[in-house]
């Protein structure tokens, strides 16, 4: 299989079948991510398979207002003292249980921070911040470096600073 990270093309890429196990992300890459796409709420990538077009990933991309409270004090000394600070928000990253233990998680997560971090040359970003669904995707942001937010063990961020040491 020949791994592909591109846009969602909602007429060309097959998603009926996409089984991750977790209903609520299965129905968001069956039903609502393409409408997303085009109200601009959310940006999708999917990593397909080349002979079929079916979706083996995706995962989401989307703006979003950081409270300067909510980080590590050690990490805001370089950051102004805004109440709120543009970020952004890998909101969903999933893959097809036929396709897990393969990497394409970490590969999915990897790109996500390479576009992340080349979107905030051009659009200001502080971090990229997940949220995680469960204890399991906890432990795998923590695996590359994310910092679990002061008030919530689900939400976490990974400082673009190191996104920039990581991608480049």
């Amino acid at each position: 299989m020949t791994v592909e990270i591109v846009l969602l093309d909602s007429k060309r890429h097959q998603r009926e079948n996409f089984d991750c196990g977790v209903e609520s992300l299965n129905g968001y890459i069956k039903k609502i991510a393409s409408q997303d796409l085009k109200r601009k709420a959310a940006t999708v990538f999917v990593s397909i398979d080349s002979s079929t077009q079916n979706v083996t990933a995706y995962y989401t991309l989307s703006s979003f207002s950081l409270e300067l409270t909510e980080i590590e004090p050690r990490l805001t000394k370089k950051l102004p003292r805004y109440p709120l600070l543009p970020a952004t928000m890998l909101g969903r990253l999933a893959v097809d249980k036929q396709y897990k233990g393969r990497g394409l998680g970490q590969l999915m997560l990897v790109d996500a921070m390479k576009k992340s971090y080349q979107a905030s040359q051009q659009i200001a970003s502080v971090a990229l911040i997940v949220e995680a669904i469960d204890e399991g995707a906890v432990s795998f942001y923590q695996k590359f470096g994310f910092i679990n937010f002061q008030s919530s063990q689900e939400r976490l961020y990974l400082p673009m600073k190191t996104i920039e040491k990581i991608t480049t």
